[in-house]
């Protein structure tokens, strides 16, 4: 298979979900922006449960994931299987951390936790 193939078979299993990757892209950026034009910076701010609900959200993936590609976690028995899903979990923790993290500084404010 040449990877133009491949790109077309992946173009297709994504056209469903593309409004939801182009909304999840839009409230990231707004969030990003909108906290770093008021002073959020990465590093310099520390939210112990912006961390911990990101990490939530990416272990619910396990839940989600499977159920939402009409799968079961049941189905995952390769090697490949399983790092394709803790990838798209930990991907997904990662995702809702640059959301929820620059957010929580946007609620609390310039609090340090």
């Amino acid at each position: 298979m040449t990877i133009q193939g491949a790109f077309t078979i992946l173009m297709y299993a994504l056209a469903p979900f593309l409004w939801l990757i182009v909304a999840g892209v839009v409230v990231l950026v707004a969030v990003q922006l909108i906290a770093r034009l008021r002073g959020y910076r990465t590093l310099g701010y520390r939210c112990l449960g912006a961390n911990l609900a990101a990490l939530l959200v990416g272990l619910s993936g396990l839940w989600w994931i499977p159920a939402f590609t009409n799968s079961r976690l049941g189905y995952v028995a390769t090697a490949f299987d399983w790092v394709a899903m803790i990838g798209a979990v930990i991907g997904l923790a990662i995702a809702a951390w640059l959301v929820l993290h620059p957010l929580s500084y946007l609620v609390r404010g310039k609090r340090q936790a």
